[in-house]
């Protein structure tokens, strides 16, 4: 136990500051380019890397609701110190973790050296979650594969619906929003 590491992990491990960094990244992402062409990449990767994220939250949901684990300290209670509230849903997978790692790889597949940050806040996050006894080792790795496997289905599902993603692009740039 450290108090000041204590106070910072439980910064890196809350709900508000890594949800926010990834939004601030994802923004970034849908303004920057140098040219229309790399605005527009970018856009696609934004649009890849959200889905990804909403893919991997519906799949943790889903097994959440067919397998409940309980948490390291619901498991080993006055073993670990629980700096922040309870969760009360399933430790596995875990959802931020899940939630990371499907944003960087939605980022991954389409601009490597972009998702760099992302994984390593995805790591962080993650490390933070199991430091302080809300998941276990083996939760972040199945959210692990969980975030690949929904990152795919995210990339297929866009080429699938194409035209779509080409029109929301078109109609964005002509409200001046992309």
């Amino acid at each position: 136990r450290s108090p000041t590491w204590d106070h910072i992990m439980s910064i890196v491990a809350g709900d508000h500051l890594l949800p926010v960094a990834f939004t601030m990244i994802i923004i970034t992402l849908w303004f920057i380019g140098r040219d229309a062409e790399g605005r527009e990449r970018n856009q696609r990767i934004f649009l890849n890397a959200i889905l990804a994220v909403g893919f991997a939250c519906l799949a943790v949901k889903i097994m959440n609701l067919c397998y409940y684990r309980p948490r390291p300290f619901e498991v080993y209670p006055g073993m670990v110190n629980l700096i922040f509230y309870q969760p009360t849903d399933s430790s596995f997978p875990a959802n931020s973790a899940a939630v990371g790692f499907a944003f960087a790889f939605g980022i991954l597949f389409k601009n490597p050296k972009a998702s760099i940050l992302p994984f390593v806040l995805a790591i962080i996050w993650s490390f933070g979650r199991v430091y302080f006894g809300v998941h276990f080792p083996t939760d972040i790795l199945g959210a692990f594969l969980t975030a690949i496997v929904t990152s795919c289905l995210a990339m297929m599902f866009l080429k699938l619906v194409e035209p779509l993603p080409t029109w929301l692009l078109k109609g964005m740039r002509r409200l001046y929003l992309a």
